[in-house]
């Protein structure tokens, strides 16, 4: 590693804050003073109290209103050390790792963008139109090689069909990861993916996999979210990025062309109701900024082998299979994980 180096910074979203990733949080840097500050001010458990833990609750750990700030905050940690490292050439991040992002590359002020996930965590919470709460599971799209597998992903598109009117509920794309699906629905198209999704193993893994207190997000089924946020969130002052981001579709923002007022009308609009397309946005990375390594930030490493697996897609620096790829970690290392 050195400083020449240019990375591309990619955040994690929700489901990365797990128990190893207690004690994150430096409980003397100024930014986790600052959120426990916030957090106090919302009549919240502060974020550092939540950290030191003795143990891991996930009841309590996984909830929205706790998982996203913490998330978020160990993630600005990390970027802050990534850039004293690096050169960033652009900043990705997988659904939540968005708002990071946004903190990261400088387009909101730390109480901004503590306001948005904040904010927008706690309206997540609230009941669906239906009085339910909906949810998220995973499906692969590979083989155990990295290989794609037409035969799953014909499982996803039929299990959606299914799952959507005649009573059976609604269910939707969440969030494209490459190598696996993330589908969303509310109770009654969860039950109906579930029932229709053919189990399948790979590795030590059995899927689909239902994730631990997640709703529909990057769904139409959120769209009163993305109405209240708007509404909530309307003092919040937006400024052009310092570094180029790409957002959920592959859209890059750059420092020299970005409209602020559209960087906000998309984080509160579409980036809220429509699939995250984190796969794309990598690509679009790749392809753009070309850089020397992807720096992923804490808490957890739960996107090295979704990287591994659009790197091998995509060809990049010669690495075509999950072999090229553990061989080239095992050397000079594309990915670099910022474990916690």
């Amino acid at each position: 590693m050195t400083a020449a180096q240019r990375g591309l910074l990619v955040l994690p979203g929700r489901g990365s804050y797990t128990a190893a990733s207690l004690g994150s949080l430096d409980p003397a840097h100024p930014w986790v003073v600052r959120g426990d500050e916030l957090r106090l001010s919302a009549g919240l458990p502060p974020l550092t109290e939540l950290d030191t833990a003795a143990r891991f609750d996930p009841k309590t750990h996984l909830q929205p209103i706790h998982a996203s700030p913490l998330i978020w905050l160990a993630s600005l940690l990390d970027a802050e050390r990534a850039a004293a490292d690096h050169r960033i050439a652009a900043v990705i991040g997988n659904s939540l790792g968005w708002y990071t992002a946004l903190t990261a590359a400088g387009v909101l002020a730390f109480d901004d963008g503590f306001a948005l996930v904040q904010e927008l965590a706690r309206l997540q919470q609230e009941p669906l139109a239906d009085g339910g709460h909906g949810g998220q599971l995973i499906y692969p799209l590979t083989n155990a090689d990295w290989l794609p597998d037409a035969t799953l992903a014909g499982h996803v598109a039929t299990a959606l069909a299914q799952a959507n009117g005649n009573g059976a509920g609604n269910a939707y794309e969440s969030i494209e990861l490459g190598g696996y699906a993330v589908l969303a629905g509310d109770d009654a198209g969860m039950e109906r993916l579930l029932r229709t999704l053919p189990p399948v193993s790979i590795g030590q893994r059995l899927y689909p996999l239902q994730l631990a207190l997640h709703g529909p997000y990057h769904t139409p089924l959120v769209a009163p979210v993305a109405v209240a946020a708007r509404e909530l969130l309307a003092q919040l002052h937006w400024d052009r990025p310092q570094v180029t981001l790409i957002d959920g579709r592959g859209v890059r923002w750059t420092p020299w062309s970005t409209d602020p007022a559209r960087l906000r009308d998309y984080t509160l609009g579409d980036q809220v109701t429509t699939p995250y397309r984190f796969a794309t946005s990598l690509r679009v990375a790749l392809r753009e900024e070309a850089p020397d390594v992807l720096v992923l930030t804490g808490p957890g490493n739960s996107l090295g082998g979704i990287c591994g697996q659009v790197a091998v897609a995509e060809g990049y620096r010669g690495i075509r299979s999950r072999g090229d790829f553990e061989a080239t970690q095992s050397g000079d290392p594309i990915v670099l994980s910022m474990r916690r």
